[in-house]
């Protein structure tokens, strides 16, 4: 459970992250933008790598709080409009979810050079892909895991690809949507027409 102080020092990290990218991140200016002092830093997160890996962690965990959203609570669950809805989601603009989309990309670019940093990142990724299966696997109970896999890797790929061109105008916000919604359809679609193998 993060403290108040904790939370605050990984929204920082968050904000200076989507800022000036994972090498922008300094402690002495982390502590400024969180307000608490460089030892409060070190204390909670030992060190550069202890922060980065919380911070990775902390734009996964809200990241799953804002996409988790549903039209109408009361409604029963339905997994094909959950799927949609956690993807369509990621397409707000808002600053929480543009900052939390532009931090994730940093911190993906610069795994390419940090192997302590791939691994985190490849586990968080794994983890997502792993659930978008599930809520999948949820609306096409006969498609065999192995396709639900696919699928799922496929869309968060699609997902993040999209976001990076949002974020950098090449795409308006409504047309990656719409981009999103119609991967989503196709794979979908795919999914029905599978049946797990005999055996």
């Amino acid at each position: 459970m993060a403290t108040d102080r904790s939370r605050a020092i990984l929204e920082g990290a968050a904000r200076l992250i989507a800022r000036r990218g994972v090498r922008g991140l300094r402690v002495e200016e982390l502590a400024a933008e969180a307000g608490v002092s460089a030892a409060l830093i070190y204390y909670h997160f030992k060190n550069r790598a202890g922060i980065l890996l919380s911070t990775l962690e902390f734009i996964s965990d809200r990241a799953e709080r804002y996409t988790a959203e549903r039209d109408d609570p009361s409604e029963p669950s339905d997994p094909g409009r959950e799927l949609e809805q956690s993807f369509l989601l990621e397409f707000q603009d808002l600053p929480e979810v543009r900052e939390n989309s532009i931090a994730w990309g940093e911190l993906r670019a610069s795994a390419v050079f940090d192997p302590a940093l791939r691994g985190d990142l490849a586990e968080a990724g794994s983890t997502w892909a792993r659930e978008v299966a599930e809520l999948l696997g949820g609306a096409h109970p006969t498609a065999p895991a192995t396709a639900l896999a696919a699928s799922a890797e496929r869309l968060t790929a699609l997902l993040e690809g999209l976001s990076a061109r949002w974020l950098s105008g090449a795409l308006s916000l409504e047309h990656a949507r719409e981009l999103m919604a119609e991967a989503i359809a196709v794979e979908t679609g795919q999914l029905d027409d599978l049946r797990p193998a005999a055996g």
